[in-house]
């Protein structure tokens, strides 16, 4: 699943790419199709990102609100004036990066090619086109009904103005795992998986550990951690958690993926940092993989 990092550089592209601009918006697939024709001609205003959730604002109080989920990607295209990647999502396909397209653009007036798949929504600009395939969420709404629905998510580690306080009350409430209320976006938006491991590894945090047991500050720390590993997947556009001597003789850049993550998906191979082998196991409907000398 796209982590915060991917919502927050598909933001930004939205932005760059199609505000300001009337958008022609369909639904090929058709599962979108009353939200589309209500759409269709509006000038998209902005584009935000909150946790795992893309706010399309739309002139008229429209909101298209989207959640990629497991297998959800938007992909684009356009002129040889349009620049971007070429699909951003889909875990299945790409992992937590992004794919770029490595053929010319479209030179010319803009075509948009036949809708390829089952496109829930397809936005057409001046110069490019973005294809939503496979979300687990898309919906229309009024600002006031997106507003609503971000206020009930957590603070987002990537939002600047975000209070942590809130994340360190939501935690120290609670008896559950501290491994569990990462991947809780009512109590901080964003974290997934990936993030989750590396940041409770980088931490030296048991993933077991009950909230209530954490002291304010470990989690200030913990906050912090996250926001710095994601800024760097916004960054990057992929997630790296690895320091300069985990990586030898590659930089960030080429850490993908044997390179990339200190415990994510190292289960049985030593740890990078005491050598004991990596466990892994569920907690939270999700694979957790930790060091449990690091981590005890």
């Amino acid at each position: 699943m796209p982590e915060g990092h991917s919502i927050h550089r598909l933001a930004r592209q939205f932005g760059d790419c199609f505000a300001g601009q009337a958008l022609s918006v369909s639904s090929p697939q058709g599962r979108f199709a009353a939200g589309a024709a209500a759409l269709d001609g509006a000038v998209l205003e902005g584009a935000r990102a909150h946790g795992k959730q893309l706010f399309l604002d739309f002139a008229g109080d429209r909101v298209l609100r989207s959640h990629l989920g497991l297998y959800g990607a938007w992909s684009f295209g356009g002129t040889d004036r349009f620049r971007g990647a070429s699909s951003i999502g889909a875990p299945r396909r790409i992992g937590e990066r992004e794919c770029h397209d490595d053929g010319a653009p479209a030179a010319g007036p803009l075509r948009p090619p036949p809708p390829v798949g089952a496109v829930r929504v397809r936005l057409v600009g001046d110069e490019g086109w973005a294809d939503l395939r496979g979300p687990t969420l898309c919906v229309l709404e009024s600002r006031a009904g997106a507003e609503a629905a971000r206020a009930r998510l957590g603070p987002d580690p990537l939002d600047p103005h975000a209070d942590p306080e809130a994340f360190v009350a939501a935690v120290r409430r609670s008896r559950r795992p501290v491994g569990a209320l990462l991947m809780d976006q009512a109590v901080v938006a964003g974290v997934g998986n990936i993030f989750r491991a590396e940041s409770l590894f980088r931490r030296g945090l048991d993933p077991l550990t009950p909230g209530r047991a954490l002291g304010a500050a470990r989690l200030r720390v913990l906050w912090a951690e996250n926001a710095a590993l994601m800024r760097t997947g916004v960054r990057l556009g992929r997630i790296v958690t690895t320091d300069p001597e985990d990586r030898p003789g590659t930089g960030e850049e080429q850490a993908w993926p044997e390179h990339a993550h200190l415990v994510y998906r190292r289960q049985g191979l030593p740890c990078r940092r005491c050598g004991t082998p990596v466990a892994a196991g569920e907690l939270a409907g999700r694979t957790l993989y930790w060091c449990p000398s690091c981590q005890g």
